[in-house]
């Protein structure tokens, strides 16, 4: 039974590091932080090259897939640190949604976490992550993105699991958010 052998870890993807199996460029790649012994793992969805943050991994294809996806109606968490004058109504207008160059972005929730001149932080709330979004969002805002880190992923939280360290989620955790992959 494939479910026994479930496995589903966190990694703290550090900046400069791809979501890959393979690179033509030979840049560091995420799988190869994870120790040898372990099964040939999988992302939960990906981060980009920049991003840096709670990465899931799984050697489960159905699980992963089941995760990432938006039905799952699981948050992810980031924070963001971004250069511009902040425009906290603009902002706010971002939980009803934004369509940016005929892609549709669904809610996106947006707190000022700090602000010091023109550089603030920024805590990002969103269920669906397409490619580059809040970079994209925020760009649209007049903001640039220069640090983006994701804290959380539903119930999965990066704490404080130190950049490359991998971290086994335990098949109880497993069993409590996700019994139908349960081992």
């Amino acid at each position: 039974d494939s479910k026994k052998q479930t496995q589903l870890f966190i990694i703290h993807k550090p900046k400069g590091c791809l979501t890959s199996h393979k690179d033509d460029k030979k840049r560091p790649l995420v799988f190869d932080l994870a120790p040898r012994n372990l099964p040939r793992l999988i992302s939960i969805g990906r981060l980009d090259y920049n991003t840096e943050g709670l990465l899931l991994l799984t050697n489960n294809g159905e699980l992963a897939r089941h995760v990432e996806h938006p039905n799952t109606g699981w948050i992810r968490k980031y924070r963001a640190r971004v250069y511009g004058t902040i425009n906290e109504t603009k902002l706010a207008k971002l939980e009803s949604g934004i369509t940016i160059d005929g892609v549709i972005y669904k809610s996106i929730k947006v707190e000022l976490e700090s602000q010091k001149g023109h550089n603030s932080w920024l805590k990002i709330s969103l269920k669906e992550g397409k490619n580059r979004e809040i970079r994209k969002v925020m760009e649209y805002m007049g903001l640039i993105v220069n640090r983006l880190i994701r804290t959380s992923f539903g119930p999965f939280n990066l704490g404080n699991i130190p950049p490359k360290e991998i971290k086994e989620i335990k098949k109880s955790i497993i069993r409590d958010f996700l019994p139908d992959f349960a081992p």
